[in-house]
């Protein structure tokens, strides 16, 4: 799987995301919204209402994913 490109590593988009994981936007944030975290991965919420997901949270999800 291909991590997308990310100019300054302070973390990755919903979209991009989605697009690392296979999933749609929308998905990712109803998981959000309904549990409080994606598989355990817990976004950064910025002033303007984006989520920043940690630049290591495909890594981890793939991890989790193979135990």
């Amino acid at each position: 799987m291909n991590t997308p490109n990310i100019p300054n590593q302070a973390g990755l988009t919903t979209e991009q995301f989605a697009q690392a994981t296979g999933n749609r936007p929308g998905s990712i944030r109803t998981h959000l919204c309904e549990r409080g975290s994606y598989y355990g991965i817990k976004p950064k919420k910025l002033p303007n209402g984006r989520l920043l997901w940690p630049p290591d949270a495909i890594e981890r999800l793939l991890d989790a994913a193979e135990s």
